[in-house]
């Protein structure tokens, strides 16, 4: 029993690090699928899958997964590696973006403001990976190893 209660007076993963500053800023899933269309993964944005063990049903084309609990650290060489690639977009996201999403795209917003850069935008995907995969057909067939069981059964 002493397990358990010492597994639920835990703090959470993120209480290491400090909170964002302010909220950052959204992007709905309507208009990330018109970027997707016009722009190149990789080369223009970079979309972040912060899932880590339920990285299930599927991830949007062209996504990295880098786990939430171990991005604050990795953040300067994140920044470095998206500088030099050029990428003008970094959109995070989680099964909802109403925890991961929104606090790992306020820290590199953080990141960001701190360094002087203003060629990099730090967004959240508003409704997160859930949001997105109930868009619809339009936005299934943006999804890698789609699983529709998967989302039938989230519903």
């Amino acid at each position: 029993m002493a397990s358990s209660t010492k597994t639920q007076n835990a703090a959470p993963w993120h209480a290491a690090y400090p909170a964002p500053k302010s909220p950052p800023k959204g992007m709905s899933r309507e208009a990330v699928l018109e970027m997707m269309k016009e722009a190149v993964a990789g080369k223009d944005y970079v979309l972040v899958d912060l899932r880590r063990a339920d990285h299930e049903g599927g991830t949007i084309r062209g996504s990295i997964n880098l786990p939430a609990q171990s991005l604050y650290p990795t953040l300067p060489t994140l920044h470095t590696m998206f500088k030099a690639a050029g990428i003008r977009k970094v959109l995070w996201y989680c099964a909802s973006s109403r925890g991961r999403g929104t606090r790992a795209a306020g820290w590199f917003s953080d990141y960001l403001a701190d360094h002087g850069d203003v060629d990099i935008q730090s967004l959240v995907l508003e409704g997160g990976i859930a949001g997105w995969a109930a868009g619809g057909s339009d936005y299934v067939t943006w999804l890698d190893e789609y699983d529709e069981s998967f989302w039938l059964g989230a519903k």
